[in-house]
Protein backbone atom coordinates (compact mmCIF):
# COMPACT_ATOMS: atom_id res chain seq x y z
CA UNK A 1 0.00 0.00 0.00
CA UNK A 2 1.79 3.23 -1.20
CA UNK A 3 1.29 6.07 0.72
CA UNK A 4 0.48 9.53 0.14
CA UNK A 5 3.43 11.95 -0.16
CA UNK A 6 4.76 14.09 3.02
CA UNK A 7 6.68 17.38 3.51
CA UNK A 8 9.94 17.58 4.82
CA UNK A 9 8.28 19.81 7.15
CA UNK A 10 6.57 16.57 8.35
CA UNK A 11 9.46 14.61 8.29
CA UNK A 12 11.24 16.18 10.25
CA UNK A 13 9.04 16.25 12.99
CA UNK A 14 9.99 12.67 13.63
CA UNK A 15 12.20 11.53 16.28
CA UNK A 16 13.82 8.35 15.54
CA UNK A 17 16.50 7.18 17.84
CA UNK A 18 18.46 4.08 18.59
CA UNK A 19 17.70 2.71 21.66
CA UNK A 20 18.53 -0.75 23.38
CA UNK A 21 16.20 -2.60 25.60
CA UNK A 22 17.19 -3.20 28.97
CA UNK A 23 13.90 -5.29 29.73
CA UNK A 24 11.04 -7.08 28.19
CA UNK A 25 8.06 -8.49 30.03
CA UNK A 26 4.50 -9.75 28.77
CA UNK A 27 1.71 -7.36 29.94
CA UNK A 28 -0.21 -9.17 32.14
CA UNK A 29 -4.21 -9.57 31.50
CA UNK A 30 -3.18 -9.35 27.19
CA UNK A 31 -2.47 -11.36 24.87
CA UNK A 32 -1.03 -8.77 22.76
CA UNK A 33 1.35 -6.43 24.71
CA UNK A 34 5.04 -6.53 25.35
CA UNK A 35 5.88 -4.06 27.44
CA UNK A 36 9.73 -2.79 26.56
CA UNK A 37 12.09 -0.73 28.79
CA UNK A 38 14.54 1.22 26.29
CA UNK A 39 17.45 3.38 26.93
CA UNK A 40 17.43 5.91 24.09
CA UNK A 41 20.23 8.01 25.56
CA UNK A 42 20.53 11.02 27.39
CA UNK A 43 17.89 13.54 26.43
CA UNK A 44 14.95 10.93 26.60
CA UNK A 45 16.46 8.60 28.78
CA UNK A 46 15.16 4.80 29.87
CA UNK A 47 11.27 5.14 28.85
CA UNK A 48 8.64 2.44 28.16
CA UNK A 49 7.06 1.11 25.04
CA UNK A 50 4.79 -1.14 24.70
CA UNK A 51 4.27 -3.28 21.46
CA UNK A 52 1.72 -5.33 20.22
CA UNK A 53 3.72 -8.07 19.00
CA UNK A 54 3.13 -11.09 21.52
CA UNK A 55 2.18 -13.02 18.66
CA UNK A 56 5.13 -13.24 16.59
CA UNK A 57 7.94 -12.75 19.35
CA UNK A 58 8.94 -13.10 23.19
CA UNK A 59 10.47 -11.05 25.40
CA UNK A 60 13.70 -12.84 25.20
CA UNK A 61 13.40 -11.29 21.65
CA UNK A 62 13.86 -7.73 22.40
CA UNK A 63 16.46 -7.50 25.83
CA UNK A 64 20.21 -6.17 25.47
CA UNK A 65 19.26 -5.50 21.30
CA UNK A 66 19.14 -2.22 19.76
CA UNK A 67 16.06 -1.41 17.27
CA UNK A 68 15.03 2.29 15.85
CA UNK A 69 12.31 3.70 17.75
CA UNK A 70 9.78 7.02 16.83
CA UNK A 71 10.18 8.45 20.68
CA UNK A 72 8.13 11.82 19.88
CA UNK A 73 5.31 9.56 19.25
CA UNK A 74 1.99 11.50 21.48
CA UNK A 75 2.37 8.58 24.80
CA UNK A 76 -0.89 5.89 24.49
CA UNK A 77 -2.27 4.73 27.75
CA UNK A 78 -3.02 0.98 27.21
CA UNK A 79 -3.76 -1.45 29.31
CA UNK A 80 -3.13 0.56 32.63
CA UNK A 81 0.12 1.57 31.35
CA UNK A 82 1.41 4.43 28.78
CA UNK A 83 3.69 3.90 26.05
CA UNK A 84 6.05 6.31 24.77
CA UNK A 85 6.70 5.86 21.53
CA UNK A 86 7.18 2.95 19.08
CA UNK A 87 9.20 0.13 17.68
CA UNK A 88 10.47 0.62 14.26
CA UNK A 89 9.66 -2.31 12.68
CA UNK A 90 9.48 -3.99 8.52
CA UNK A 91 5.74 -5.43 7.72
CA UNK A 92 6.65 -8.79 5.34
CA UNK A 93 2.40 -10.46 4.41
CA UNK A 94 1.52 -8.62 8.25
CA UNK A 95 4.21 -9.87 10.33
CA UNK A 96 6.46 -7.30 11.81
CA UNK A 97 9.94 -8.51 11.11
CA UNK A 98 12.21 -6.95 14.02
CA UNK A 99 15.31 -4.66 12.79
CA UNK A 100 18.71 -4.73 15.24
CA UNK A 101 21.31 -1.88 14.23
CA UNK A 102 24.53 -2.21 15.43
CA UNK A 103 25.49 -2.58 18.72
CA UNK A 104 28.38 -0.07 18.10
CA UNK A 105 25.74 2.86 17.34
CA UNK A 106 25.20 5.07 20.93
CA UNK A 107 22.09 5.08 22.42
CA UNK A 108 20.07 7.73 21.35
CA UNK A 109 21.67 8.57 17.84
CA UNK A 110 19.10 9.98 16.04
CA UNK A 111 18.05 8.66 12.79
CA UNK A 112 18.54 11.95 9.74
Amino acid sequence: MKKPNCSYEDFSKLDIRVGEVKEALLVEGSNKLISLTVDVGEEYGVVEILTGMQAWYTPEDFIGKKFLFLINLEPKPMMGRVSNGMIMATDIDGKPILNTVSDDLPNGTMVR
